[in-house]
């Protein structure tokens, strides 16, 4: 038995409850010190066992495989402890990323078992830190996760202050997606968690299952829906309208201030004798300068 395996051996009834819960060993930090401890494999070794694994499927070389790269899975997850989860949890779902990886090794291909586990141990992570960091699911196509985990390293500052539209258009430019996504994403995982209900005694200290439902009114989204538009409809409105030059007044109001079916952009072109489509960046436009002018 050569001295890494008599190494994996000494704690073998340990780690093989550890690696399905890192803290089997009392702490994590027990636990890393445990792993830490455990030698690396020899490229021979890795070798020796991964045929063993895939001709025999001997179980005591899956672990020896397994156990030996524990201490890669534990550097990996503390790359991700910024996501506000627990450590043991990160390296016990990198663990079983590891175990898929271990699986599905072929020893003669020529590459080391640790350059194939990186990618299965980050898969794992990544999706529970998806799965669980909120309630309400941050990243669901294959950019939005992109975007999530790499904001928070390529943002310029220790994320105390929003990022101004240069940082967000290089952010975008550099992961390839759109502004606003990196925009909306920043706010999302910039949100505060607040309980729904109120855990002690104060009356005082409200939450928000006291002013969520109102059984006399709409759903809350339709009711600031109408408060919107009673705002829009009002004063403000009729200000920030005649601040638009003469054309653009003309064009907002044809197409959406009428008391029945508004202007088309084609009718519009007509009347001014431009296309639809400089009727659609006018009204684009004047738009942008009423949300400016109404959120003042």
């Amino acid at each position: 038995m050569t001295q890494t395996s008599q190494s994996l051996a000494l704690t073998n009834n340990q780690l093989a409850m550890a690696v399905s819960n890192p803290g089997a060993l009392g702490t994590i930090e027990a636990y890393i010190s445990a792993v830490n401890r455990l030698p690396m494999l020899t490229q021979d070794e890795e070798v020796s066992l991964g045929r063993r694994l895939r001709d025999e499927s001997d179980l005591d070389a899956a672990r020896q495989l397994i156990t030996s790269h524990l201490r890669l899975v534990v550097s990996i997850a503390r790359q991700y402890l910024g996501y506000g989860l627990a450590h043991a949890d990160l390296i016990q779902e990198g663990n079983i990323g590891l175990m898929k990886a271990v699986k599905r090794f072929d020893p003669d291909r020529g590459v080391r078992l640790v350059s194939f586990a990186v990618h299965w141990i980050k898969a794992e992570i990544h999706e529970y830190i998806v799965r669980n960091w909120r309630l309400v699911k941050v990243a669901t196509t294959k950019a939005q996760r992109k975007l999530f985990f790499n904001l928070r390293r390529m943002r310029p500052d220790d994320g105390g202050q929003s990022l101004d539209p240069e940082q967000v258009n290089a952010i975008a430019r550099e992961l390839n997606v759109r502004p606003q996504d990196v925009s909306e994403m920043e706010i999302r995982m910039s949100g505060k968690e607040m309980a729904l209900e109120n855990r002690d005694d104060d009356d005082t200290n409200y939450a928000p299952i006291a002013y969520l439902s109102d059984e006399g009114e709409q759903e809350p989204s339709s009711v600031l829906e109408r408060q919107a538009q009673d705002t829009l409809h009002g004063q403000g409105l009729s200000d920030a309208l005649n601040g638009l030059d003469e054309r653009s007044r003309r064009i907002v109001q044809a197409r959406w201030l009428q008391d029945e079916g508004g202007a088309t952009l084609h009718e519009l072109a007509a009347e001014f004798g431009v296309s639809a489509e400089r009727i659609r960046q006018i009204e684009a436009a004047a738009f942008k300068k009423l949300r400016t002018v109404l959120a003042a």
